[in-house]
């Protein structure tokens, strides 16, 4: 199996894995931070066959931290309340974590490794888009863990009392 199929594999789980965390959390933006990655990996998808068909393949236009970017503004009021977490949507984003680090690993060494110019680019716009998910769902992983903190660090609050 070629470093192409492998990353069509691990993306294909991928979407397969956030849609159920989707599925799952209880949040209203939990569930759109999951359907967004989700959304992703499915043009990961999209490209990696292309790739393997050697057709090219197109990066997305908006990045993951773009696209996040939208769902956190347009859900502001319910940030701005104390957010709660169950076990699972935090043990969920552990492991997406370690799932997105894992790929990033895998991407780095399939670049380095690339037969053509055009698997190495896919690589490489595998590995960008794979560390911006990492950074959204260790973002969220803070902000459902520790909500006060994550408010004063991530948004620069000054609290006064």
């Amino acid at each position: 199996m070629s470093s192409v199929e492998i990353a069509l594999k691990m993306e294909l789980d991928a979407v397969e894995f956030y849609s159920k965390c989707a599925e799952k959390t209880k949040s209203p933006i939990g569930k759109k931070m999951f359907l967004s990655i989700a959304d992703d990996e499915r043009h990961h998808v999209a490209c990696a066959n292309k790739v393997v068909r050697g057709l090219g393949f197109d990066p997305s236009k908006n990045t993951p931290k773009q696209n996040m970017k939208t769902i956190f503004e347009s859900n502001k009021n319910i940030l701005s309340q104390k957010v709660t977490a169950t076990t699972d949507d935090l043990e969920a984003l552990t492991i997406a974590m370690k799932m997105e680090k894992d790929g990033v690993e895998f991407y780095r060494k399939a670049a380095a490794e690339a037969s053509t110019p055009e698997e190495k680019a896919f690589f490489e716009c595998l590995i960008k888009d794979e560390e911006e998910h990492y950074a959204i769902f260790e973002n969220a992983h803070s902000l459902l863990s520790d909500t006060s903190n994550w408010f004063m660090w991530d948004e620069h609050a000054i609290y006064e009392g």
